[in-house]
């Protein structure tokens, strides 16, 4: 079976949504397992406080006690959230159990954040999605100096601290990618289809962006640009910033276009439902035989993105088996020939 050597870096999401068979702690773990053995880059988990939302028929776990069993189940293999709604989370609270992940898991977690957009999941906390910006940046800035350890005092709009200290602090930096940016507009989309200029602050302050699944390769590549020109009008340099794309992905290994859309069709409605028409998954997700995939995917890639992240559809390690097979091989192919 091949595995990961070179080309962009593959990270693959976690099974943590629960359909009517359940998810189990042994089927995370081996999921986890086998990635790593397939030399997968990362491990991800989405964040969904709140069943029912206009977007999925399913619940999900939470994405830190998720990591967390998987770390357990690893040793080498990079974790990460894409996204966690950072408004929803006290943040010292979330400093701690981040410093916690860190410390049993080697530091292997990357926090990819956002601000959300579930309105429910903001009023089940006391919030007001009008404010989950600041939080967000609030929030940031907390965990950020928690975690590199000392006693912290804050003075901000929704959260003052004095003095501080969770412990224990991590050796290294933790490292940030925020998500945010141009989408395709649906009628269900709860967001306006642009990159708000707070959005592109809070991604120049990061270490790395998370374009949204649902963007189109020509939005992606309006986004890095304009990420580009603020890195280097902030005196940064964009080589050592990471670029990434996540995706949902359900493959069929088959040549047979029509074929390969049927089943797709039915892998996305049992966890997205019906609120969407499975033409909009179609132009936004990796959809279609395997050549169309390859060539999906290799369009999102010279937008200039280098890490892919990608959803899973079912908690197997099948699709682990299919993806390594069908993908890898040709994305390092590719990249030799570049």
């Amino acid at each position: 079976m091949a595995t990961a050597t070179s080309g962009p870096r593959i990270g693959v999401f976690l099974p943590t949504f629960v359909g009517p068979e359940g998810r189990s702690g042994e089927q995370i773990a081996a999921f986890a397992r086998r990635a790593e053995q397939l030399g997968f880059d990362s491990l991800w988990a989405t964040d969904h406080l709140l069943h029912g939302n206009r977007f999925y028929d399913v619940p999900w776990l939470d994405p830190i006690v998720a990591l967390t069993y998987a770390a357990a189940a690893t040793s080498r293999i990079r974790l990460g959230t894409s996204i966690l709604v950072m408004p929803t989370r006290h943040p010292v609270v979330l400093a701690k159990e981040l410093s916690t992940l860190q410390a049993l898991s080697g530091e292997r977690f990357i926090l990819g954040a956002g601000t959300g957009w579930d309105e429910r999941e903001f009023e089940a906390v006391g919030q007001r999605k009008a404010e989950r910006g600041a939080r967000t940046d609030e929030s940031l800035e907390i965990v950020r100096r928690l975690l590199a350890g000392g006693s912290v005092s804050f003075e901000g709009r929704f959260c003052q601290l004095e003095d501080v200290e969770v412990g224990p602090a991590m050796r290294g930096r933790l490292d940030v990618w925020v998500a945010g940016g141009r989408q395709l507009p649906h009628a269900a989309s709860p967001e306006p289809p642009t990159l708000a200029a707070a959005v592109l602050r809070r991604i120049v302050a990061a270490d790395g962006w998370i374009a949204r699944p649902t963007s189109l390769p020509s939005q992606i590549r309006e986004d890095r640009e304009e990420i580009v020109a603020a890195l280097e009008a902030s005196e940064r340099d964009a080589g050592s910033f990471t670029f990434a794309h996540e995706n949902f992905l359900h493959l069929v290994p088959t040549d047979d276009q029509e074929h390969a859309l049927d089943e797709q069709r039915e892998a996305f409605t049992r966890i997205m439902g019906t609120g969407r028409p499975f033409e909009y998954f179609d132009s936004v997700y990796l959809t279609g035989s395997v050549p169309e995939v390859l060539r999906k995917i290799e369009e999102r890639l010279a937008t200039g993105v280098g890490y892919l992240m990608l959803h899973t559809l079912e908690p197997s390690t099948a699709q682990l088996d299919l993806w390594a097979e069908h993908l890898l091989p040709h994305l390092a192919m590719q990249e030799a020939q570049r």
